[in-house]
């Protein structure tokens, strides 16, 4: 077969002949206002330093494939746009910052690597915008990254640098945990635009719930685990940029396993379905919302009383979520009712006090996972914080988080009797801490056994 790089017929041919296209950024509105107030808020709260904060690339599938690229969510603050390889400079200029976007200029025609380069040649990856467009775009200085690498070394000497490696020239370099930590701790208190974004996926996701309950007696009959988990993203892709992590369905004894993301065993239409999913909306913002429901529709008593215990622990939480609350109340307000049911039910070797004392824990054996975490562009948003700046903290209006309580009663847990074992019941809710108290964004979706069950044959 003839190489085509050396055939200068096909070369020359391929530089002319080509019309104009469509390279619009597709920016979300408000993101830029949004991206520059962050940025403000950075340079305010670090003046004196230079910051570079990278984009990252599209991870290696297999051999020349590629995972789908999702910018680093530092990046997306603070631009308003993924862009693969992006660097983001911000350099000390009087008392804020000059910010400046680095990017490799997709090639167009008349360049070779228009047609040669499968990485960056629109022939292959589509009309992109470059440095004009996203210039006007993101209203930010914006050059080619080879104009960065020259004097990379001695830029990154004095810099805070975060993110995922982009290009060579960065590959290894050190993160800043300051910045970092800087970067997390800005991002719990959410601005308008991102309440907004915040409300937007969690409406869609709930739609996305709907959307899969109707599939349970198809995915009962053949598809299985799957079938849902392939449903949900499907709408997540098309409501939104994509799901905002790995959609877990559990169905009966993979209910209780906390990542089970496999999706891989039928649906048990006598057994429980966790359903943990949520839309990620193409700013980035994502959603995070789970409910156990019955596949049958109907709750068996053993399945209601677990349950109905972990939507008393969910309301004591839920309860807990007020401006001035210490962070740490909502997860104690959740595990005394879980380790006060769990008492009741002859399942701790100890009393309650002692099961909830420092040294104790022993109820944490049916809930060995957190019950709710900061929300936004991360799921698990803001984790680069300092300990104390994320469990020693108040809460405060704007900031966005998750209740979510559980108990997960493994099917070969022998200490628990047999008819609870394999059954996992998980109650998550998507909430904005406001003036008064709070605003839960998933309340269209009902938390009580006798809810879930009028829901689901609304749905029929």
């Amino acid at each position: 077969m003839p190489s085509l790089a050396k055939a200068a017929g096909f070369s020359d041919w391929m530089r002319t002949g080509w019309g104009s296209a469509d390279r619009t950024p597709r920016v979300v509105p408000g993101a830029v206002e949004a991206a520059r107030g962050h940025r403000e808020r950075l340079s305010a709260a670090l003046h004196n330093q230079t910051l570079i904060v990278l984009a990252g690339r599209a991870h290696v599938r297999a051999n020349d494939s590629f995972f789908d690229f999702r910018a680093h969510s530092d990046f997306l603050w603070l631009t308003g746009l993924g862009v693969e390889d992006g660097v983001l400079v911000m350099t000390p200029a009087g008392s804020g910052h000059t910010a400046t976007l680095f990017i490799t200029p997709p090639a167009r025609p008349g360049a070779d690597a228009f047609h040669a380069d499968p990485a960056h040649g629109e022939l292959w990856v589509g009309a992109q915008p470059g440095i004009a467009e996203l210039d006007t775009a993101l209203e930010l200085r914006v050059r080619s990254l080879e104009e960065l690498e020259a004097p990379l070394d001695a830029l990154i000497a004095g810099s805070s640098v975060v993110g995922r490696g982009a290009g060579a020239a960065l590959a290894g370099r050190e993160r800043s945990s300051l910045l970092a930590r800087v970067l997390a701790e800005l991002r719990m208190e959410k601005d308008a635009w991102e309440l907004g974004e915040l409300r937007s996926a969690v409406q869609h996701t709930v739609d996305g719930f709907a959307a899969v309950r109707r599939e349970i007696p198809r995915a009962v009959e053949f598809g299985g685990e799957r079938w849902l988990q392939g449903t949900f993203d499907r709408y997540a892709r098309t409501m939104g940029q994509a799901p905002g992590y790995a959609s877990i369905i559990g169905s009966g004894a993979n209910a209780p396993i906390l990542h089970w993301v496999r999706a891989e065993s039928p649906v048990d239409p006598e057994a429980l379905l966790l359903l943990d999913m949520g839309v990620e909306n193409r700013s980035g913002y994502t959603a995070d919302v789970t409910r156990t429901v019955p596949a049958s529709g109907t709750f068996s008593a053993a399945q209601r009383e677990v349950h109905d215990l972990v939507e008393r622990a969910h309301r004591a939480g839920l309860a807990a979520v007020a401006p001035g609350r210490d962070w740490r109340d909502f997860h104690t307000g959740c595990m005394e009712v879980l380790a006060s049911g769990l008492s009741d039910w002859g399942l701790l070797p100890v009393s309650v006090d002692e099961a909830l004392s420092a040294d104790g824990q022993h109820h944490r054996r049916y809930i060995v996972c957190g019950v709710g975490h900061h929300l936004g562009l991360d799921v698990h948003d803001c984790g680069a914080s300092s300990y104390e700046g994320y469990f020693g903290t108040t809460m405060r209006p704007g900031m966005a988080l998750t209740v979510e309580p559980g108990l997960y009663f493994h099917a070969w847990d022998e200490t628990v009797p047999p008819e609870l074992r394999g059954i996992g019941v998980r109650i998550e809710d998507d909430l904005i801490v406001t003036e008064n108290g709070h605003e839960v964004l998933s309340s269209d979706l009902p938390i009580d056994a006798a809810g879930l069950e009028r829901w689901m044959s609304s749905l029929m």
